[in-house]
Order: C-alpha cells, then structure tokens, then sequence
C-alpha cells in the first residue's frame, strides 16, 4: 500500500483519529495518537516528532527527541476504540541521522530482512508462531517490603475457594484436558471472538483450541508470513487477546510460567528460508532436510544459549525451560523427539511444507529481537557451515548420558552467554553493539536483580523457624 492508498480508506472510513504503534526494548507496545486531519502524505515520509525519554530501554534525556514515521503497508480500524481510529505499524527514526533509531527493536527486524537479501542466500524468511497464552477470571498481585502475594482465579481451575465448576478444573489439572469440549471447555466463544477480532485487523487465524494448563490456557495459531510482518503480527495479536479477554470480563497473560505444577506456555517458531518462489529447506538429507536446513540448525543449536536472552527473556521463562519439564532444553534436533530444542515436522512429503521448529521461544519476548535472533544465527550457521551433528533419536535420559548441550537454566546465564556470543548478531548491522549492552543492561537491573534482592514466600515456608 502506498500513503495515498491509506488516506483514501481513512477517508471511506470516516476515521477521527490516527494511531500509531511502535514498541519499546522489553516488547511492549506504546501508542500516540493524533486528529486524522495531521495524516498528509508527507508525514510518511517527515513522521512526527514526540519525546521519547519514558520509553522503557530507550533514550536518555540528552537523546529523547525522535520521530515515529509511520508504515503504509499495513493499517487497520482498531476494534477496540469507541472512535473511528486508523492504526498503523511504525518505525523509530533518529531525527539528525534520519536512520533507524538504534534502540527501536522493529528496525532491528528490518535490518535483519534486508541483510538476509543482501546475502543472496534466500530472499524471504518465513516464521510461523505457536503463542500460547492464559485466561483468568481475575487476577490481582502486590510487592511491597512487608507483604508480598499474587492470586488468580479461573472456573477452570481446582483451586478456587467455593468454585462451582471445581470437578471441571480437576479434570484439566490433570491433563485429560487437552482439548476436551464443552462444558471442561469453557473458552471456546471467547477464541472465536478473538479470531473474528484477528480476521477484523488483517490477520488469518488457523485453529484454535484449549491447551493442557488447567486455569484456562489456550492456543490460537495463525498464518505464517515473512519474519517483520509475523512480528508485527505477534504483536496486534496479543493486544487483540487482551482486549478481548477484557471485554469478556477476563484479564489474558503471555507470562510463560504463572501456574506451579502444570505446563506453562510456549511459543514454538517454525521457520523456512525461501528464494526464487522455493523452499529452501527441503531436500534429501535426514527427515527429508536440505543440506542449507541442517546448517541452519546448526547455527542455531550453536548461538541458541545467547538467542535465548531474546527468546525466552523474562526470569520467569526459566520456571518453565526446565529438565525433565514440558519444555526442551536439550540443544539437539529430531524429527520425532520432542525433548529437543529443535524439531522437524514430519508432515506429506511436499518440499513446500519442509520447516523446522524451534522449541525454546516463550510469548513473552520482543518478536522484532527474538526472531531477528534465531534468523541471524540460523544464517551464519548457513555461512559458516556448521553441521549440527546427529539427531536426538531417544528421550531426554539418552540426552544427559550423550552429555548433550542444555540451555541456560536461568536469564542471568542466558545474558552471560548474549554478552560472550553476539558477533553473528552484528553482521550487516542488524543488530547495534547499543542495542545488546543497553538490553542485557536493562534485563539484569530491572528484571534479574529485582528478583535476586527480594525475599520468596517459598523461603519464608522452608527457613523462618531456621
């Protein structure tokens, strides 16, 4: 689409408002807003300016003018919004350099498409995300010095105080219900306003259906498409489901591990490299692979203890990578095995279907870095021919006697290994040396060490009477 393009739907539309989105370094989504009459043709070249200074991970005060130009190949009318307001995607950019603000994690995205060009390799990456989320009744949580607690509810769930439907969440808690029907589960008109909600905005939902968490976890899966618009995707995608959720009386969370003893939720990515209308991944080799696929893989079993940081970023994500969990931490690839960090579907044999999925990934990273990640390291695999080795055949047991790699086993590792392995992640400049000391910054300060310096119920429970 071209600006022109996007003024006439405004104006088919009747749009009030135009509404612009752009995300900060952790992977939050920010908005500005202005009367649709400031939207001319020149602002998606000139953009608008706005102070950027109380942007989580971004400028400090001596850098915080920037402009937000927005992106005309994608606009939708937000369902949410009691005004007609158009929304478009939109990039960062420094206002002196007129280039890609260094610390906006889309033009990260950006940068890592058109290095992938340049490389003649493939022209094209397509990701396809497996975002699993959880829908509560009611949530609430408070930390302060003397007082600490988290609390949530579902009609799922077995173990809310007088729950009428306790029988039911006893029925999913124990893992009978993984897509069970009504009435075991309870969300299936939620999923589908949220997929009519997806469909409004731009994006083709596939199946839906509920997930093995008891407390109502649930998965939606939509459309591949090429790394930045999947991202861009991820990102509307969860605000569709929050919002939704809400209007249903309901609060949604993307935290990967809200519920001691059961599953948490995942987001496996499956990936393929494409040129001249082809998959580039199909071949002869093991599972039906390309020789192109399995040095991809092995890029990415190499750097995936640095990709990770990106991957699976909160110190919550590393409550549900766990051994012997339902997540894989073993740094290995299998066609069946799903202990491993990579699988390969074996579906009808159709070069065009040929993908590999990488296991690891959780929803609540920032898509722009993380799969910009996994492709830069899947690459330089390809580049550098790094053969991943021989499959994982067996179970996870198999795995330690083989003394396979394993993943970090916390965020604080996982950025250990961002700062001594990122070299692959700065070719072409993709990503800035800025960028990766600002966020392993901003992960250790904010997340790791507010975690590290606060008391644990589970401490007072197993130490106060030491």
């Amino acid at each position: 689409m071209d600006p022109k393009s996007v003024l006439n739907f405004a104006n088919d539309e009747g749009v009030k408002f135009v509404d612009l989105r752009f995300t900060d370094l952790p992977g939050s989504w920010q908005h500005i807003s202005f009367p649709i009459s400031q939207l001319t043709e020149e602002s998606f070249m000139e953009g608008f300016g706005f102070d950027a200074a109380g942007i989580r991970g971004w400028a400090s005060s001596g850098e915080s003018d920037l402009l937000v130009i927005p992106d005309p190949s994608r606009f939708w009318i937000d369902p949410f919004f009691e005004e007609p307001t158009l929304c478009l995607f939109a990039n960062v950019v420094d206002p002196v350099t007129r280039l890609g603000y260094h610390y906006d994690p889309r033009s990260v995205a950006g940068r890592a498409e058109a290095y992938l060009r340049s490389t003649g390799i493939a022209e094209v990456a397509y990701f396809g995300p497996e975002a699993e989320f959880f829908i509560f009744d009611h949530v609430s949580f408070r930390n302060e010095p003397h007082h600490a607690f988290f609390r949530f509810d579902s009609g799922e769930g077995n173990w809310t105080s007088g729950n009428p439907n306790e029988n039911l969440g006893f029925h999913l808690r124990t893992k009978e219900g993984y897509v069970p029907v009504p009435p075991f589960d309870s969300l299936q008109d939620l999923r589908s306003e949220i997929a009519l909600n997806l469909e409004a905005v731009g994006i083709s939902p596939e199946c839906h259906h509920h997930e093995v968490a008891s407390g109502g976890q649930c998965e939606i899966n939509f459309r591949f498409a090429s790394m930045l618009t999947t991202a861009d995707n991820l990102m509307l995608f969860k605000y569709i489901v929050r919002n939704t959720a809400l209007q249903y009386g309901k609060s949604a969370t993307f935290m990967p591990k809200p519920l001691y003893g059961d599953n948490g939720s995942g987001m496996h990515c499956h990936q393929s490299l494409w040129k001249n209308g082809q998959s580039l991944f199909g071949g002869d080799q093991y599972a039906d692979l390309s020789e192109t696929a399995l040095y991809y893989i092995g890029g990415l079993l190499k750097h995936a203890p640095a990709v990770v940081a990106f991957a699976a970023p909160t110190t919550n994500s590393y409550k549900r990578l766990v051994p012997g969990d339902e997540a894989p931490v073993s740094l290995a690839y299998s066609a069946r095995n799903r202990s491993a960090a990579i699988r390969v579907p074996m579906l009808p044999k159709n070069p065009k279907t040929k993908r590999i999925e990488f296991r690891p990934p959780d929803p609540s990273c920032n898509p722009y870095l993380a799969l910009s990640a996994m492709l830069m390291a899947g690459l330089d695999g390809i580049v550098n021919k790094i053969h991943p080795g021989e499959p994982l055949e067996r179970n996870l047991e198999a795995a330690q006697q083989r003394h396979i790699r394993q993943l970090p086993a916390s965020l604080e590792e996982a950025l250990v290994a961002l700062e001594a392995d990122h070299e692959f992640l700065l070719q072409g400049g993709v990503f800035t040396q800025e960028i990766i000391t600002r966020y392993i910054a901003y992960k250790r300060e904010r997340e790791v060490h507010a975690l590290r310096l606060r008391p644990h119920p589970i401490e007072f429970q197993l130490y106060f009477d030491v």
